[in-house]
């Protein structure tokens, strides 16, 4: 149901208003949901792009409009009838074929004008107007069946016709179409469906594409793992060899290193010790220690200190040989009889902690 504007508001339009109400048969939508179903397309609304057709219609006056729906064989038009201002009626009328298709046209737009007539709103010889070409069929029919000149008035183009409908679809109520209300909500189910699905098989093929890259990834580290293991494998006797071997290395240059610090040691001893002490043992611990262990008159006590300092401040090639920061000193003794003392101490390597 749709409500058509007037055209000259007047006295008398003004106490009336035309509706306009639409009736398919049930199974003529449902026929042509099918088929729309078929294209894999779901309708929220059907909608008749003649309404809009009319709508368009520059009504100029009193008179008839002829839209035509259809040409060959039993083509149909619709009639559409405008008297004082106000839209009065609208009927089908089929051009047939045959030699009496014209005879049958003016019998059906003489009973159409007869109806206008008993019903009071057709006052005068209607104008004739067709919405559609001059070379039509249905302009020549209507001209033969009328005997009177018929005004032609060009139709909107396809793609403003659409323009039309969509925005007078989105300014409409819901439910005022032609599509059963059970099959919007079951199209829509279909639609809330349709997009999960997607949304699913979507996220399903994220996950493969994740899943595709982590085994080759896998696959790729794998075999880059299985090279670097089988050079490892490869090289590890030769490492082991090598690290045996810096081992001993390392072993024979400490003793190299030993062997040279306990000759200067020796050579330390050997300067600085003071005629008239006894050296009793000499002891090079751990490479890292030397330990002097004697006797001296109790007279020459003072030399045992003197030749502990001289130690200390003993250099080999210019690098003191024992750790300055000692502050232990020597230590002394008296023997028996109180004629000599016993006197020994330790110093640290310098470069051997």
């Amino acid at each position: 149901m749709h409500v058509l504007p007037q055209v000259n508001p007047g006295a008398e339009s003004d106490k009336r208003q035309t509706f306009l109400v639409i009736i398919v048969g049930r199974d003529v939508v449902e026929e042509f949901l099918g088929r729309l179903e078929g294209q894999g397309y779901l309708a929220d609304r059907l909608e008749l792009p003649m309404l809009d057709q009319l709508q368009a219609t520059h009504i100029t006056g009193d008179g008839a409009w002829v839209y035509p729906e259809s040409h060959g064989p039993n083509s149909q038009a619709l009639v559409a009838w405008w008297y004082g201002g106000v839209f009065q009626n609208l009927a089908l009328v089929t051009l047939e074929g045959g030699p009496n298709r014209i005879a049958s046209l003016k019998d059906q737009l003489v009973q159409m004008t007869w109806a206008g007539e008993l019903e009071g709103w057709l006052n005068g010889p209607p104008q004739w107007h067709l919405v559609g070409d001059a070379g039509d069929e249905w302009h020549s029919a209507l001209r033969q069946a009328m005997d009177q000149p018929v005004e032609v008035v060009p139709p909107l183009p396809a793609q403003q016709l659409a323009a039309l409908t969509a925005k007078r679809a989105a300014q409409a109520e819901g439910g005022n179409n032609l599509l059963p209300p059970e099959f919007g909500v079951r199209y829509q189910q279909q639609f809330v469906d349709r997009l999960w699905g997607r949304g699913l098989l979507a996220a399903l093929a994220v996950y493969g594409i994740c899943l595709a890259i982590y085994f080759v990834a896998l696959t790729v580290f794998t075999h880059l793992t299985s090279r670097v293991e089988t050079r490892a494998a490869a090289i590890s006797q030769t490492y082991t060899n090598s690290i045996q071997l810096k081992a001993m290395l390392g072993v024979l240059k400490q003793r190299e290193a030993l062997k040279f610090a306990a000759l200067d040691c020796w050579e330390a001893v050997a300067e600085n010790m003071p005629t008239g002490l006894t050296l009793d043992t000499l002891n090079f611990n751990d490479g890292r220690t030397l330990s002097l262990r004697g006797t001296a008159p109790i007279e020459q006590v003072t030399a045992v200190t003197d030749f502990y300092d001289n130690l200390r401040k003993w250099k080999k090639d210019n690098q003191l040989l024992f750790d300055t920061s000692a502050s232990e000193g020597p230590r002394t003794s008296v023997g028996p009889g109180g004629t000599a003392v016993n006197w020994s101490f330790e110093l640290d390597l310098r470069n051997q902690k």
